[in-house]
Parts: C-alpha cells; sequence; structure tokens
C-alpha cells in the first residue's frame, strides 16, 4: 500500500480508527475505509489505485471532480469573501441562486430558504407545514402522512417520516413523533392503492400538517421506484381535504431521474420541495427548501410572522457561487441525453444479474442502477469484488446499486455495471 502525501497510509489509518466516527459505523471502527489522496473526473486516487466512482459521492458529484468550471467558482468567490451571516445581509450567489432554482423548479414555488444539508432542509419545511396552519388558527393539524420505505435524513422531524419499522432508525421508536404511514407505493399503478392514499388522506386530514414522500424514486430506504401517477392522486387528495404537499427532492431532483426535478414525471407542483446533494455539484454543503405564496403568506399572518430557523451557515457565499456553477454547468449541456445514456448502458450492463442466484430484482431509472438481492449483502465481500474490479460502490442492506455522474463515459458505465453483477454475486 502506498503511502500518500503527509502521514504514512499506516499511520492515518490507525489515527483514523481511534479519532474519527464514520457514517453508520462503530467506535472504533472495525474495517479499514479506503483512504482518497485526490479525485478528478470519475475516477477516485486511492490507497488501493484508482476507482471509478459509482455512487457520485452519495449522490451528490454529478460532474465528476476536479471540474474546472466549479473549481474557478470557488477561487472567484473566496477572493471576494468565503462567508457572511445572512441576518440583515444578502449578497449576490444567494441572490443568482434563489432565482435559478425557482426558474428550473415545477411552476409556483416562488420562494427559497437556503439550508445547510438534505436534513435540515426536511427540517425546515416540517417547521414551514406546521407553522403555516398554526398561523391559521388550527395547531391540531400537527402530523405528517408518508408511505414506508421512505427515507428522509438523520434529524428529528426526518426520523419520524422514516420507515419506523426495518429502517436504520427503528431505535427512536416511540420517542419521536408519531406519524400516519400507508403502505409503500407499488411500482405500477393500483387503484386500491391510490385508493388507500385518498382514504388515509380524508380520515386523519384535520390532523394533518402535510404529506411528505419522495418522489418517484425512495432513496437511502430501498431505492424503490413508483408510478408518478401516485403523485397525482396525493396532490388532488391534499387538496380536497386542505393538506398540504411536501416533496423530498434531495436524491432525485437535478436530472437523475432522467427529469429536472421528479415532480415533472406527474406534472405536478407540490407546496414546499427539498433539494439538496447534487445542489453544489458534491462541492460543500448546502440545501434549500422551495414553498409557494400560500405557504410563505400564511405564515407571515401569524402571531408570529417568521419563520424561526436560521442556520449560522445559511446563504454561504462560497457554497452558493459553486451552487450557480453547478447548475450552470448542467444546463448548459444536454444533461437528458447523458442521462439516457448512462440508462441505457445499465440496462444493458446489468442484464446478467438477473441471472446470478440470490438476486430478487434489477431495476434502472435514468442515471440510477440497482440489484436487489434477497438476503442481506455482505458489504465487505461485495465492495471487496467492486474494487477488484476498479469500482467504488457502497452498497447497504439487501442492495447493490449504482448513481455514477453524468460524465461518466459508456467504458465507464460498462466498468461499473460490471462491478455491480461482481458485488452481487460475492455479497
Amino acid at each position: 500500500m502506498p503511502d500518500l502525501p503527509g502521514l504514512p497510509v499506516t499511520e492515518l489509518l490507525a489515527l483514523d480508527r481511534r479519532h474519527v466516527w464514520h457514517p453508520y459505523g462503530p467506535m472504533p471502527g472495525r474495517v479499514d475505509p479506503l483512504v482518497v489522496e485526490s479525485a478528478s473526473g470519475v475516477r477516485l486516487r486511492t490507497s488501493s489505485g484508482d476507482l471509478v466512482d459509482g455512487m457520485s459521492s452519495w449522490w451528490s458529484a454529478i460532474h465528476g471532480y476536479n471540474h474546472p468550471v466549479l473549481n474557478e467558482a470557488a477561487r472567484e468567490q473566496l477572493g471576494r469573501m468565503s462567508h457572511v451571516m445572512f441576518g440583515g445581509l444578502t449578497h449576490e450567489p444567494a441572490v443568482r441562486l434563489a432565482k435559478l432554482l425557482v426558474d428550473m423548479s415545477p411552476e409556483g414555488l416562488e420562494h427559497v430558504f437556503l439550508a445547510d444539508s438534505g436534513s435540515v432542509s426536511v427540517e425546515v419545511a416540517v417547521k414551514m407545514c406546521l407553522q403555516y396552519w398554526r398561523s391559521l388558527g388550527r395547531p391540531g393539524k400537527r402530523r405528517l402522512l408518508t408511505w414506508r420505505g421512505g427515507y428522509h435524513g438523520d434529524t428529528w422531524q426526518p426520523m419520524s417520516v422514516c420507515d419506523p419499522e426495518g429502517g436504520m432508525h427503528e431505535l427512536w421508536s416511540g420517542v419521536l413523533p408519531r406519524q400516519v404511514f400507508v403502505d409503500a407505493p407499488p411500482a405500477d399503478y393500483e387503484e386500491s392503492y391510490a385508493d388507500q392514499l385518498r382514504t388515509a388522506i380524508e380520515r386523519h386530514a384535520d390532523q394533518l400538517a402535510a404529506v411528505i414522500v419522495e418522489p418517484v424514486v425512495q432513496g437511502a430506504g430501498g431505492m424503490r421506484f413508483h408510478s408518478p401517477a401516485y403523485l397525482r392522486v396525493l396532490r388532488e387528495a391534499c387538496d380536497a381535504h386542505d393538506v398540504l404537499l411536501v416533496f423530498d427532492e434531495i436524491a432525485t431532483g437535478f436530472g437523475r431521474t432522467g427529469a429536472l426535478f421528479a415532480a415533472e414525471h406527474a406534472a405536478v407542483t407540490p407546496d414546499v420541495m427539498c433539494v439538496g446533494k447534487a445542489l453544489t455539484g458534491g462541492y460543500l454543503t448546502m440545501a434549500a427548501t422551495l414553498c409557494t405564496p400560500r405557504v410563505a403568506e400564511g405564515i407571515s399572518r401569524g402571531e408570529v410572522p417568521v419563520l424561526a430557523h436560521g442556520p449560522t451557515f445559511m446563504g454561504n457565499p462560497l457554497a452558493a457561487s459553486v451552487a450557480c456553477a453547478s447548475i450552470g454547468v448542467l444546463l448548459g449541456q444536454d444533461w437528458l441525453a447523458e442521462v439516457k445514456r448512462i440508462e441505457a448502458g445499465l440496462r444493458d450492463g446489468l442484464a446478467p444479474a438477473r441471472e446470478l442466484p440470490g438476486v430478487r430484482d434489477v431495476r434502472v431509472l435514468g442515471a440510477i442502477g440497482v440489484v436487489q438481492l434477497d438476503h442481506e449483502v455482505d458489504m465487505r465481500a461485495a465492495t471487496e469484488a467492486a474494487v477488484r474490479e476498479g469500482v467504488w460502490l457502497r452498497p447497504f442492506r439487501d442492495l447493490v446499486y449504482t448513481m455514477p455522474p453524468y460524465v461518466t463515459g459508456d467504458e465507464d458505465v460498462a466498468r461499473i455495471a460490471r462491478a455491480v453483477c461482481a458485488a452481487a454475486k460475492e455479497g
């Protein structure tokens, strides 16, 4: 194993194991992570050699790494200011970003609250909905309805609308706010399930502040796809029973599903929409919560006419500048053709996985490819199999999946598909 600049790899890993708590891992760690020295394009230079990144750094690095346009945006903004408080002040990067998001989002979303991370943007969305009804004199509307199999983040309110059974937040059952859950959505449209949604919203309408779902693709809760028609059912039922509708587009936004936002598959506008992950092209943490004038004006009419939320790094100009550049790169190319190209490559490359023992399902949508097993994946064996193919993947639960950067070439898409198949076979 080569020594990287600075500490020798062995010493770095020993210090990592002693002091660094990695996500969803024990402390101290039991498995040594790969050490990344640098990244460029779609490749990570690691302690195990160069690897094609099949994960887009948890779905955020849609343009790959070390992108010259994003690098220049960061350098230029650093020369001006890296940060300034957003309370009582404003600046061009944040204003430009808000305008870009409004212009590209579903019609009717006109107001933008800039947040720190995807999970915080969901917290803000929930707070918006709760405060909206309190401001209108209906404080009893304070519960949320969602479907099972979802994932919305690791902070408090988002955890309450993640799947309460078998998910990573089951530990907090009985402590989190009790929300209303319906069955997970079927892949194809079923009228009986649509009726289940309508009935649940009608039955709980007096208690419901909002319905919150991940549109079309459920991400970390299971990488499941569902018919966009259910989004129209939710919109109609929410309108009929005076309930707000929230779409969590943190994973699906910015082209991942073959539409700029998954809501477009159903031609539906939610009352509130959360975005994050790919917002800055994977460079810096930033997210946003968008809402309609109805929501903003409702809050403004209340006894407390302000949204009581204000992160220290809200509207960070460095992140906002890179986000503007990332959106410019996305919209300045034929992003849909690139996503469709990757989709075709994943369909072809993952087809052999259907014949592997232990594989339950193979599914592809946009730049998302999923192989679902009939058993819990052996993460170590699956990861090692992918690394042997020269690819970085991060399997979880019963899934081996990929969400590659949009700049991934055809040969590398084929390599990623081979790695997914190898990981599924070994895992």
